[in-house]
């Protein structure tokens, strides 16, 4: 009997068009589209599937991708039975980890995460902060070279040769140059609105708590994998807290998924547009099966379960 991890792509993965044959062609995808825009005051279907320029701003993108991703899983929950052991999600994935694991509603997941974008969005101003890909260089090497250096830290441990920074424009560009000396193949900033999971979101992760402290959370009925610990959350009442510090803290998404394999776990499933989350674990293991779903189609590769 398989052990399934529903997992869930963070930001960067979004794309005009994701989630619109669930839209369309499903009345609980479409009911789920329409009550996230009941609740944020906007279309998300228009802004999911028509051309515009607020997918990729963080206010906007993390509603857009969370009910996204949230309605593929309800969906395919639903049209094929499949439920899963535990759940993990990358960053922003993570909250769809937590509707997956009854830790939040749905609605509640979908709200938070507005106005966790909106916190994101506001709290460095544009240039000052940057985030730069690492890649081809180990995670001890980098954690020695950055160790002497204030202002850049490991925002995301995301497979073994991609490691992600974030910090000060200027320190992370330093970094780059030390990390390139250091054996790194490349290192290549990021276009991005911040520099998220470093601790200049700290003021960023202080307000989402007090927006947290006004939502309903209860014990997981699954067991789900904090980014922040990369260990299994199974009391509610440790919830908060952690996501207040995912906002600053670094990602261990490496660490998370090898949490699952030595718990057993031999079938992930990733749910929302894209297929980073494959690529990734084809990086950390190949003895495992990764399955994608990202349009209405890929249902049907679950018919082996």
């Amino acid at each position: 009997m398989s052990r399934i991890a529903f997992i869930f792509p963070g930001q960067g993965a979004q794309y005009c068009g994701m989630g619109q044959d669930f839209y369309e062609q499903t009345a609980l995808g479409k009911e789920i589209y329409d009550t996230a825009s009941g609740l944020l005051g906007f279309s998300v279907p228009e802004l999911c599937f028509e051309k515009n320029d607020r997918l990729d701003i963080t206010e906007y993108t993390q509603a857009a991708m969370v009910t996204t991703s949230i309605a593929m899983m309800r969906v395919l929950e639903a049209e094929k039975g499949v439920k899963p052991d535990v759940a993990a999600g990358l960053s922003l994935g993570e909250y769809c980890a937590l509707a997956a694991a009854g830790v939040m509603s749905d609605e509640d997941a979908i709200r938070t995460v507005r106005e966790r974008g909106i916190l994101m969005q506001e709290a460095v101003p544009a240039g000052i902060g940057a985030m730069a890909a690492i890649l081809a260089l180990d995670a001890f090497t980098i954690e020695e070279v950055l160790s002497d250096m204030e202002g850049v830290q490991i925002a995301n441990y995301n497979c073994p040769g991609q490691i992600v920074i974030s910090g000060r424009k200027e320190q992370v560009e330093k970094a780059n140059e030390r990390l390139l000396a250091a054996g790194a193949k490349r290192a290549i900033l990021l276009n991005v609105s911040g520099p998220f999971h470093s601790e200049m979101l700290t003021g960023a992760g202080e307000k989402l708590f007090e927006v947290l402290e006004g939502v309903s959370v209860s014990n997981p009925r699954i067991p789900y994998v904090s980014n922040v610990t990369a260990k299994y959350v199974t009391e509610g009442a440790l919830v908060k807290d952690l996501l207040k510090k995912q906002v600053f803290s670094s990602v261990r998404w490496q660490q998370s998924v090898e949490t699952m394999l030595a718990d057993g776990v031999d079938t992930f499933i990733e749910i929302g547009p894209g297929k980073t989350l494959a690529g990734f674990m084809k990086k950390i293991t190949r003895d495992v099966n990764v399955f994608n779903i990202e349009k209405l189609e890929d249902l049907d590769k679950l018919s082996v379960l």
